[in-house]
């Protein structure tokens, strides 16, 4: 049984987006990955959860934005809402890789949050463009905003505690 060259169009741009949004996830953790024991010194909130949570949460979120992309990318070529979508979405996950930089590697809580206040906004922008092409995949990205959202609230109970 041959594949349709569209079907393999379609699934390589499936394969392209979990590539990206787990060469992030790879960037992130290598900023992060060397930098748990300083984590560890830090005074926490009484809800920040095990460092266990971390890598398994991400891990499915990251393959939801990559399906969320995906179904975004298979839209219409000529649809501006697509592009700007895929732009936005660009932005959000450069803003996630920032900050692990922010946060762990520079060991900075104070621009962390700054940075994860910013992620956050991209997050929303892209969820309201992703919307005007897919609801599905503006949906799959509603788990994300929420736990950046909870990651922001982690974020300034840090940095609230460890000044």
């Amino acid at each position: 049984m041959a594949v349709a060259p569209s079907q393999f169009r379609s699934l390589a741009g499936l394969l392209a987006a979990l590539a990206v949004c787990f060469a992030a996830s790879a960037i992130g953790g290598a900023l992060t990955r060397p930098n748990l024991d300083w984590y560890a010194t830090l005074a926490k909130p009484g809800f920040a959860p095990p460092n266990a949570v971390f890598p398994v949460v991400w891990t499915i979120l990251y393959a939801m934005m990559a399906v969320s992309a995906w179904l975004v990318w298979r839209a219409p070529a000529e649809s501006d809402d697509r592009k700007s979508g895929l732009v936005w979405f660009g932005i959000q996950l450069g803003l996630n890789v920032l900050w692990s930089f922010a946060f762990f590697w520079l060991h900075s809580p104070g621009f962390g949050l700054g940075v994860i206040v910013v992620l956050l906004i991209a997050i929303v922008i892209t969820i309201l463009r992703f919307h005007r092409t897919s609801q599905t995949a503006a949906l799959l990205l509603v788990p994300y905003v929420l736990w950046v959202s909870f990651a922001a609230a982690l974020n300034f109970a840090l940095w609230s505690l460890n000044q």
